[in-house]
């Protein structure tokens, strides 16, 4: 005998099973956070290639396109037929490794041409070590014995601090040497690794790209098969719209920061600055990071410039302090647009967090994720404030106390009146509001 199916019952247990399961879960993430810390970390590491496939597929995806677009698609119809299904193929296959060839031709010329120097700049660095900490010394007693005042306020320092920094020393950083050598260790073998994911990676990255409208097929069908049309529409475009967010900012910031890194060559060339390559790779490498990455590539190069030539050092801050804003005020515009839409503190905020939660990499893509997440949450409250009649200009809202019924605006797009909710500013003055509120009374008569 068939047993009816209440559905409202079914209803009603779904949802006490799914609170009881986020309230066990909820109560696992509070009290257990960190074995689920080491459960999510574990995961990463073991979808790690996976992960680096994608991200290397995400990133090539516009030279493939671009290959396609403007190479090989006049190529493959240029007789007017419409392509096959194996001329597709074809296109696909050649634009995916002319895109491989270039990159890891790109990748090689680069470390080929980097390398050498560093290396020489490193060796030259470790060799002159002592010179440089002599010529520094000798440089700071003739700039204290022209400065006495000076002098005397260093030598006071040096006595209030130096058996503090001397214990700290003996303390604190001798005895963790050896844990130091231990994670140097470590490090080498986790530079393995991430070798080894590195080329599993760009394996993957080929299926990827070579199966990427099928993937975005799938997802697609998927996305319609679970929610409603509408719903559908909006994830897809949402999905779009972050995608284009992310790769106009990444590309357009690599773009920047090699354009700086050619330009802080030249200018320290010109300069004749101390180890102007290298200097130039740390200052475009950190580049990359939004509005703190240029500080933090120009300090520890200004250290370097400031052991071997003091002068040079005050000549390299004024040179970088000049690039950065030519860089944010007309390269960066110019390259990367209004790709985010954020102001300067929405910027500075999501690196700030972002960059505490994920170190470099938050920093990175802190930028882009928020911009994301600041559209998304200004669409939904654009709809709400829709929905109450209400305007969704931030200049409407400047000047308002409180808001009052019954008024009418004017819609431009349309030339109509529709039914608004009047913005007032509170009046300070009671007599000024009562004649506001009479004058509002003899309208309505």
């Amino acid at each position: 005998m068939k047993l009816p199916l209440n559905k409202r019952y079914l209803r009603i247990g779904l949802t006490l099973f799914a609170v009881t399961a986020a309230s066990i879960c909820f109560y696992y993430l509070i009290f257990h956070g960190d074995r689920f810390s080491n459960q999510i970390n574990s995961l990463i590491r073991i979808i790690n290639p996976v992960l680096y496939g994608i991200i290397f597929a995400y990133l090539m995806t516009p030279m493939v396109n671009g290959i396609e677009k403007f190479f090989l698609n006049p190529l493959f119809s240029g007789n007017g037929t419409v392509p096959s299904i194996k001329q597709k193929k074809y296109k696909r296959f050649i634009s995916v490794f002319l895109t491989l060839v270039i990159v890891v031709f790109m990748i090689y010329g680069f470390f080929s041409i980097l390398i050498p120097n560093i290396a020489k700049s490193i060796k030259s660095i470790s060799y002159q070590f002592p010179y440089y900490v002599q010529n520094l010394t000798n440089w700071s007693y003739k700039f204290l014995d022209d400065n006495p005042d000076i002098a005397d306020m260093v030598i006071r320092f040096l006595d209030t601090y130096s058996e503090k920094l001397l214990t700290y020393v003996n303390n604190s950083i001798m005895p963790q040497m050896e844990t130091l050598v231990k994670q140097v260790s470590l490090s080498l073998i986790s530079i393995l690794k991430m070798l080894w994911n590195f080329i599993i990676g760009m394996i993957i990255s080929i299926y990827v790209l070579y199966n990427k409208e099928t993937f975005a097929g799938q997802f697609k069908k998927l996305t319609y098969a679970l929610l409603d049309t509408q719903k559908a529409n909006q994830l897809i475009q949402d999905v779009r719209f972050t995608s284009d967010t992310f790769i106009g900012f990444i590309s357009g910031k690599i773009i920047d920061s090699i354009i700086i890194g050619f330009i802080c060559f030249a200018g320290t060339s010109i300069l004749k600055i101390p180890y102007a390559l290298l200097v130039s790779v740390i200052v475009g490498v950190t580049n990359v990071i939004p509005f703190f990455g240029p500080y933090l590539g120009a300090i520890p190069s200004a250290i370097l410039i400031l052991m071997v030539n003091p002068v040079k050092c005050i000549y390299f801050i004024i040179f970088i302090l000049i690039l950065q804003q030519i860089d944010g005020n007309i390269i960066g515009p110019k390259i990367l647009g209004q790709s985010t839409g954020l102001s300067g503190f929405w910027v500075i905020f999501s690196i700030t967090v972002f960059g505490g939660i994920m170190g470099i990499p938050g920093m990175i893509i802190g930028v882009p994720f928020f911009a994301v997440l600041y559209a998304m949450v200004k669409r939904v409250t654009a709809k709400m404030l829709v929905k109450k009649g209400l305007p969704v200009q931030t200049s409407k809202y400047l000047n308002v106390d409180y808001i009052g019924d019954g008024d009418t605006f004017i819609d431009k797009a349309s030339d109509t009146q529709k039914p608004f909710f009047k913005l007032q500013r509170k009046e300070k003055n009671v007599g000024s509001k009562e004649k506001s509120e009479e004058s509002h009374s003899s309208e309505g008569e």
